[in-house]
């Protein structure tokens, strides 16, 4: 009998597409209504009126904080994990000068599994709950301090230390600059940093998931994440936003340098979604705080996306393409003052609490992740061919 005719696996889209793959209580994407939540609320809602504290609560323990009291009571909590271990903070100088060329966010891989390794991180098979949110509690409060410190040292000057007074947003800023933020910066920042804590199964988060279902510890899956991260068409893309603008450089370009792109079947970067197929939502965000900054940057930005949009209209009828998080993600970043080469470590900033949530929710789960590929190779077997 064919071996083919005995295959059972299940023929699904390319990428996994719209494949559910498993349930979660964290929130979702409606890409058709352009809109995304976390929890039962909607992230648009939270970015606008809350703290990154608060929405860090929110993530993992399943409520807003009530009062007052109880923000304080959590910035408490994580204040102190900030600070990193002897061990981790010495070795970042060496670190710092081996990745210099490819950036913090490769620094930070390593940095993460060393910080895991000196914390004493666990699998997560083997822990209960609480020690699982701890090793995540202790992670998250990390990333910004790995950032900044790999990202200064990278610049010859030294790591500053984080701050127990100041909030997520504003310390990140501090820690990056040396400069305590004024409050319309670190606001701006803080609410792009709610608008990216999470968003659906994109290919971090499932890449955090899928080592979790293997009961890895949570440095090992956040590891996989940044990784995946990284890639310029994930993560990788708010800073090449920019960089577009900058190769129009002038209105009077902006037509024949989109339609030369878009003919030759390049893609525009800050164009376009896999989910959304109206705007995203989390560019009207930042959208609204570019305005808010106003000047020539966003008012050039506003043009670009007009006519971008017009021209994509004409040249591909009938497909919805609007701007996407990265396209004024760049702009809002480059307005509070952040070197572009650390537009997607801000970005790692925020999503390691989506991250977090994720594996202490797969964590539940003890089924390993383990899907099927098609094989399509030379049908076996062959026979092996003697060496010449």
């Amino acid at each position: 009998m064919d071996g083919r005719s005995m295959n059972t696996t299940l023929e699904v889209p390319r990428g996994l597409a719209g494949v559910v793959v498993t349930e979660t209580a964290l929130g979702d994407v409606r890409g058709r209504e352009g809109f995304y939540h976390y929890r039962q609320y909607s992230a648009v809602d939270l970015a606008a009126t809350r703290t990154f504290e608060d929405v860090w609560h929110l993530m993992f323990r399943g409520t807003l904080p009530a009062d007052a009291a109880g923000r304080a009571a959590f910035s408490a909590e994580i204040a102190p994990l900030r600070r990193l271990p002897s061990e981790v903070r010495d070795a970042l100088p060496a670190l710092a000068r081996a990745t210099r060329l490819s950036g913090p966010l490769a620094g930070l891989r390593t940095a993460l599994s060393l910080l895991g390794a000196c914390a004493g991180f666990r699998p997560v098979y083997d822990l209960d709950p609480d020690r699982r949110a701890a090793d995540a509690l202790a992670a998250c409060a990390a990333v910004p301090t790995l950032l900044t410190a790999l990202h200064r040292l990278g610049q010859g000057l030294e790591p500053v230390e984080p701050r127990d007074d100041l909030p997520y947003a504003a310390n990140y800023l501090y820690m990056l600059t040396g400069r305590e933020p004024d409050p319309v910066r670190a606001r701006a920042v803080e609410r792009y940093l709610i608008s990216t804590v999470d968003h659906g199964f994109n290919a971090s988060t499932f890449t955090a998931r899928v080592i979790a279902s293997t009961g890895a510890d949570v440095a090992a899956c956040l590891t996989g994440a940044i990784g995946a991260l990284s890639g310029p068409l994930h993560g990788g893309a708010p800073s090449r936003a920019l960089d577009t603008l900058d190769a129009i450089g002038t209105v009077d370009r902006i037509g024949p340098w989109i339609r030369e792109r878009v003919l030759a079947g390049d893609r525009i970067m800050g164009f376009g979604h896999p989910v959304y197929r109206t705007e995203d939502p989390r560019s009207r965000i930042l959208r609204e705080i570019a305005l808010r900054f106003g000047g020539p940057l966003v008012d050039f930005a506003v043009e670009v996306e007009r006519q971008v949009e017009e021209i994509l209209a004409e040249l591909k009828p009938g497909r919805e393409l609007h701007t996407n998080v990265e396209f004024y993600a760049g702009v809002v970043m480059e307005l509070c003052g952040l070197p572009r080469e650390m537009f997607t470590p801000t970005f790692c900033a925020a999503r390691v609490v989506g991250w977090s949530a994720n594996i202490l929710e797969q964590a539940t789960d003890s089924k390993i992740i383990r899907p099927a590929a098609r094989y399509t190779g030379p049908t076996p077997p062959h026979p092996v061919p003697p060496l010449r």
